[in-house]
């Protein structure tokens, strides 16, 4: 066999150990791939500023024609990257001719209708059911990506702002991409804003029992990426989030009385929270105030510069005092006590968000009142901490 790949591996100092060029036996092959190791999507390739990272929602992802309809198409992948921008992948290996046009206008089927029949509720249901059937936590997977002291409600939310945006990724995968398709995804990543599009050839060389994966990101061109500035979710700067830049973009879109309410929350978490987590998303802001006990940490509230907080009863689950239902049920029950709150009963399990808007001097009292209520309960839980609130 010839040897003249260029690649080569060295097994140990007396071996080296020529690699040659091999296919995937099968697409599913491939698929699977990339499914167990999102990395060979090479996100350092893609934005070597801030690496994309990516997350698997779903293989055979559905995609409707027309709102509320079936499924007209399936998708091989879809990943959601650090920023929440969907990433949109079609996997073919290099003898299949379709790789040539055919999948060009499928990929753009997908993105089209994708961008106006998708709910993020779905997308999120997708993700609770694929961790669930491989027996993982979807809020743990979520947090590998974002990282543990970031908000999942905002990261949601961007989801959201990057459908209705258009600002989505498509990803052409295969072991060989064909000249005439990177021509024509250069094209496409020039003339389509905000989305990217971009070719990956995963290349793929055995020797010896040995196997190497060598993936190569097509398609970027300088004045395309000058022109996105930075790609689809745009600059990806991180920015350092802290309580009086949070206070400042609350104050630049409320009122006084918001403001007031924001900043007390603010100095409660300050004065409170055994640590004070800040986010560092370039679009939003967030403040958490984290508790520790029995050596876990327990993310009870985050403010929000959208000027709203978040209660996280769902951080609760599995952690001391709070996981037993009684107890978060009596936080649920005195948090609707408060004038300007009503969460429905599945927030008892879940995490909600609560504008600022409705709040008074008083509801704001009420609201910290409860809140001391969760932390006491926390530090020196009572045998009737489940009791229903006084009147």
């Amino acid at each position: 066999m010839n040897a003249g790949t260029g690649v080569f591996v060295l097994r140990d100092e007396a071996t080296l150990v020529a690699m040659q060029a091999a296919s995937f036996a099968t697409e599913d092959d491939f698929q699977r791939l990339l499914a167990s190791f999102p990395e060979l999507l090479a996100g350092d390739q893609i934005d070597a500023a801030a690496p994309r990272r990516f997350l698997l929602i779903a293989r055979e992802q559905g995609i409707p024609a027309e709102e509320g309809a079936g499924d007209r198409w399936s998708l091989d992948h879809l990943f959601l990257d650090q920023d929440g921008v969907p990433t949109l992948v079609e996997v073919k290996r290099g003898t299949d001719t379709r790789i040539r046009r055919e999948v060009i206008g499928q990929m753009l089927d997908y993105a089209a209708n994708s961008v106006l029949h998708w709910p993020v509720e779905a997308i999120r249901a997708q993700l609770s059911s694929r961790c669930q059937a491989e027996k993982r936590d979807p809020e743990s997977a979520l947090a590998e990506l974002i990282g543990q002291d970031s908000d999942p409600e905002g990261f949601w939310a961007q989801v959201r702002t990057n459908l209705q945006a258009g600002r989505v990724r498509l990803l052409f995968v295969a072991d060989r991409i064909p000249p005439e398709l990177r021509r024509v995804v250069e094209f496409l990543n020039r003339q389509m804003d905000p989305a990217e599009v971009l070719a990956i050839e995963l290349r793929q060389y055995e020797g010896q029992g040995l196997r190497t994966l060598v993936p190569i990101v097509l398609g970027q061109t300088q004045d395309a990426a000058q022109k996105k500035g930075g790609g689809a979710s745009g600059p990806k700067q991180s920015r350092a989030w802290d309580e009086a830049s949070i206070m400042s973009e609350i104050a630049a879109r409320s009122s006084s009385a918001v403001v007031e309410a924001a900043s007390a929350i603010a100095s409660w978490t300050r004065a409170r929270s055994d640590r004070v987590a800040f986010n560092a998303n370039p679009s939003w802001g967030s403040m958490g105030a984290v508790f520790r006990k029995e050596a876990a940490e327990i993310t009870a509230l985050r403010l929000h510069s959208d000027a709203s907080v978040v209660v996280y009863f769902e951080y609760m689950l599995g952690k001391p005092v709070f996981d037993a239902l009684p107890r978060r049920q009596a936080l649920l029950d005195r948090l609707n006590a408060v004038p300007g709150i009503r969460l429905p009963p599945d927030a008892v399990s879940k995490r909600k968000t609560i504008p600022l808007a409705p709040f008074t001097p008083a509801s704001t009292a009420a609201f910290l009142a409860v809140m001391d209520w969760f932390v006491d309960e926390l530090r020196h839980p009572k045998p009737d901490a489940s009791a229903e609130p006084e009147a």
